[in-house]
């Protein structure tokens, strides 16, 4: 899967960010990836789960959609350096990863 390191706190997470209004989920990917990476293309894509919650410290509502990509080439050349220092191709476990990440991670993959 691809992940983004965080520079702030060095922990991983799946790229992405907040739709925009009016904005579809496949746009919100594209946008978020020209940004976080720009060099990477990416091919079609199809939705592959939908995870949402309720965060339990906040109370917010949080809604995920996680894609897989048909076909991906380019490098993983980093966009907005102050924010993110590393990306690569892993496995989301035995890894530092973000709370956010974590819980997306248990609800596709439960051990």
């Amino acid at each position: 899967m691809l992940l983004v390191r965080r520079r702030r706190d060095r922990l991983w997470m799946f790229p992405g960010g907040r739709k925009r209004v009016g904005e579809s989920e496949r746009k919100c990917l594209r946008r978020e990836i020209g940004e976080e990476l720009p060099k990477l293309r990416v091919g079609p894509v199809t939705l592959w789960k939908e995870v949402k919650a309720k965060n339990r410290r906040s109370g917010r509502k949080m809604s995920d959609a996680i894609f897989v990509a048909k076909k991906v080439c380019g490098r993983l050349k980093i966009g907005d350096k102050r924010k993110i220092d590393r990306a690569a191709w892993r496995k989301p476990r035995g890894i530092r990863l973000t709370p956010t990440s974590r819980y997306i991670r248990d609800k596709l993959f439960p051990r």
